[in-house]
């Protein structure tokens, strides 16, 4: 299947027209004709770091949630019960968990539509908004479990440890059972990867309740309880917090982390010809997969350098949607978006 597209003279802002023929997009697997007829080989359409929960794990995350459902219900049942804030603080972790799981379901799912008229990235940005969604919700749950803890505190209540300790090793069982059935992608896949690690945190955390259970049980020391509840929601903060954190910068536009923009633009000053980087953009296109754009100066004859851009950025930062201007002194003197400040 084949798309042309042809284009005539683009504007980019005052002072800064630029004729297509020169207006290059290339990808991996995609070879852009530099006379404004662009020829997609949709054949071979490879985003390297692009990636969606294979069809395979379809299975795994519906019995991820399916058990993480009915373990909520569970320990906050017996948690409201049984007096045990650490229980509660479990459940909430573990409740993080299935709206976790659904988001990134959810995501990887509507990651793969494809391009429309109106939306022309398609649908990966649901997966940064998913992850602002499940930062949230951790988040309000946790502060809710904190109060009560410090309430706890100041005012212990007897905690039926037995019963909290086969809640929460229940918990073990299954977080850990669900971690290992996303084991054999979590080297392939980064979505796979997050959801292999989270179910892994979060048995251990459920381990954690355990411990704090079997001291009260045999020490009948009643603070432990909600200790262990502020420690676990602690744990929360710091990983929702950080989910949030890198979730809005991304919805904000930012620079993915671990791409060092300053790297990029002296990497593409290296290629043969480029004597000048100006109007240099690094955004998210989703959670896993990262687009470009610059204005490459150069006064040669350079027909092959924006598939030698494309490479180097898709193979040395991870940069899967790459979209390059070549331009010539004369004309960068011209280029409205030449100046840092202006966008």
């Amino acid at each position: 299947m084949h798309h042309d597209h042809n284009h005539d003279a683009h504007a980019h802002g005052p002072g800064c027209e630029h004729d297509h023929a020169g207006h290059d997009h290339a990808e991996q697997g995609h070879d852009h004709a530099e006379q404004g007829s662009h020829d997609h080989a949709h054949a071979g359409h490879g985003h390297h770091g692009h990636s969606h929960a294979p069809a395979s794990f379809g299975r795994a995350f519906a019995v991820g949630i399916a058990l993480n459902t009915l373990l909520v219900v569970a320990q906050f049942g017996v948690g409201a019960w049984a007096h045990s804030t650490a229980l509660l603080a479990d459940a909430v972790h573990n409740l993080g968990d299935v709206l976790g799981l659904a988001f990134a379901w959810l995501a990887a799912h509507l990651g793969q539509r494809g391009p429309t008229e109106r939306r022309t990235y398609g649908w990966g940005r649901s997966s940064i908004l998913a992850a602002l969604a499940n930062a949230t919700v951790l988040l309000i749950g946790t502060g809710a479990i904190t109060v009560e803890a410090v309430q706890r505190l100041l005012n212990p209540a007897p905690v039926a440890g037995p019963l909290v300790m086969m809640v929460a090793a229940l918990g073990i069982l299954v977080n850990g059972g669900v971690a290992l059935m996303f084991m054999r992608g979590r080297e392939k896949d980064l979505n796979i990867k997050g959801a292999f690690m989270h179910m892994a945190a979060d048995a251990g955390v459920s381990a954690g309740v355990v411990v704090a259970a079997a001291i009260i049980t045999f020490t009948g020391a009643l603070w432990l309880d909600p200790a262990a509840s502020l420690a676990i929601s602690a744990v929360i903060v710091v990983g929702s917090w950080g989910l949030l954190r890198d979730a809005t910068a991304l919805a904000m536009d930012a620079v993915p982390p671990g791409i060092d923009t300053a790297a990029v633009r002296s990497r593409l000053l290296a290629l043969p010809g480029v004597t000048e980087v100006h109007d240099l953009h690094i955004w998210a296109l989703s959670t896993t997969s990262t687009a470009a754009t610059a204005h490459l100066v150069t006064g040669v004859e350079a027909a092959g350098l924006v598939p030698q851009a494309c490479t180097l950025l898709r193979t040395e930062f991870g940069i899967s949607h790459c979209t390059f201007q070549l331009e010539s002194p004369d004309l960068a003197e011209r280029c409205a978006l030449r100046p840092e400040h202006v966008v």
